[in-house]
């Protein structure tokens, strides 16, 4: 964070110091909320959750080298003292951004948003100082927190916004007014909390509503609900996409034996060849939001297509690919699953696969609400369709639906089973797994399926697994 003295961050929360003698001292540290995190320096914000109050690790963190907490009463340690220390936060976050002289590019989406935004930060990390967004702390709480990483040096700030209802991104524009915002996609993700896919538009179209002028929305053309939001920005609007009439679009798209997608990136500026190192088409769309921040931030198309070409994924449990000493390949996509990542997720396994055999181990799809049972169905039957060569339904009814819709498809004996929970699944990959299979390990992220894919590695490390 920029620093600022405690005094300084007093007036801009409104808060009032408490057993603090010296008010200039300022913070030079990270923001943090976990007490594990104080570095020499730090603000710590102590929370009130539901098992953890962090109010009591107040001595801990001014122990571990903390300056100060931002709390909600006194703590008997030097405090910042404010009504509501989540509304502080994002005061805090919201001055420090308007002092930096850095670019903000906001992004949003129902799949896709995480690896979009780590492809974005990578992409423009080549020409500047770039701050992101870590894994998916894209709330009221981990917004704030990751701006307030950004220094003196940050020439770009990239930020992952979520939403589970309508006004939630307006809130987050709000504490770190982007001047690019990029809509990625509406799906059905969360479309339980939400009541319809019109609904999550309406959400998501919040991100370029209170764009300046000279900003940019960069919209998706190839999803009608995104490029259906162009009328509400008053900046200027790029589209990205495989559709002709897209300003960055990629031609030429084809997978690459190991499931890599190769395209030939066309912008207003040029053209060049990317083949990139994540695995699935479905990155080529997340691909071209990229480049189409990056176009618009200056660079060329030779330069954003090499950025593209090195770039990897920075978060853990999305398409984690790992081959094994025996041969099998897992793919660790566990961290969470809507029905397009699902569907796109199993077109990757399948291209990745080729002459090999492969396994879908997935287990419930969170948040559909009255289209659970249809979206579990459809991702079975799609298992079906695209030669899965077996189905591992794991968990509850949800699972149930999945291993139902493979069954009305047409996938009977051996091709598909549902067990009870991940340990089933376990034992029966490690007894069943053979040299050159490819896994593929996904389910909404309180499933917790990422517990499959660590085990099978490290049967893989001990030798165990059957050979057949």
């Amino acid at each position: 964070m920029i620093a600022l003295s405690l005094a300084e961050i007093a007036a801009v929360v409104g808060g009032q110091t408490h057993d603090i003698p010296d008010p200039s001292v300022q913070v030079t540290g990270p923001v943090v909320r976990d007490s594990r995190e104080v570095v020499p320096g730090s603000l710590f914000a102590a929370f009130v959750g539901e098992r953890v109050d962090g109010h009591d690790f107040a001595p801990q963190v001014v122990e571990a080298g903390a300056v100060a907490v931002l709390a909600s009463r006194p703590v008997g340690v030097p405090a910042i003292v404010v009504e509501d220390v989540q509304n502080a936060l994002g005061a805090l976050a919201r001055h420090v951004v308007a002092r930096l002289g850095a670019t903000l590019v906001a992004l949003t989406g129902s799949a896709g948003k995480t690896s979009t935004k780590d492809l974005i930060a990578q992409v423009l990390g080549t020409k500047a100082p770039t701050v992101f967004t870590p894994g998916s702390f894209n709330n009221e709480i981990g917004l704030p927190l990751t701006a307030l990483t950004a220094t003196e040096e940050t020439r770009f700030l990239v930020l992952e916004m979520g939403a589970r209802g309508i006004g939630h991104i307006r809130y987050l524009t709000g504490l770190t007014p982007p001047r690019i915002g990029v809509v990625l996609n509406v799906g059905s993700a969360h479309i339980g909390e939400f009541g319809g896919r019109e609904q999550i538009a309406q959400a998501k179209g919040e991100i370029i509503e209170g764009l300046p002028e000279d900003g940019a929305a960069i919209l998706n053309a190839d999803d009608p609900l995104v490029r259906a939001m162009a009328p509400r920005t008053k900046a200027k609007v790029v589209l990205f996409g495989e559709s002709a009439e897209a300003d960055v679009r990629a031609e030429n798209v084809r997978l690459t034996d190991t499931g890599q997608p190769s395209f030939r990136l066309h912008t207003p500026s040029g053209a060049s060849d990317v083949t990139m190192r994540l695995y699935g088409e479905h990155h080529v769309s997340n691909a071209l939001a990229a480049a189409a921040v990056a176009h618009e931030l200056g660079m060329s198309a030779e330069e954003i297509a090499t950025a593209l070409s090195g770039a990897g994924s920075l978060s853990r449990w999305r398409m984690e690919v790992t081959e094994r000493p025996d041969g099998v390949t897992i793919v660790n996509d566990a961290y969470n699953a809507n029905p397009e990542s699902m569907r796109a997720a199993l077109r990757a396994l399948v291209a990745m696969g080729k002459g090999r055999r492969t396994w879908a181990v997935l287990g419930k799809m969170a948040e559909l609400g009255d289209e659970a049972l249809a979206e579990h169905d459809a991702v079975g039957r799609l298992a079906v369709r695209l030669n899965v060569s077996k189905l591992v339904a794991v968990g509850g009814i949800e699972a149930s639906w999945l291993q139902l819709g493979a069954y009305n498809e047409g996938s009977w004996g051996e091709e598909s089973v549902h067990v009870s929970d991940a340990q089933a699944a376990i034992d029966l990959l490690r007894s069943e797994l053979r040299p050159g299979d490819v896994v593929l390990v996904k389910a909404s992220r309180s499933v917790g399926l990422e517990g499959v894919a660590a085990a099978l590695l490290e049967t893989g490390a001990e030798g165990e697994v059957a050979a057949r």
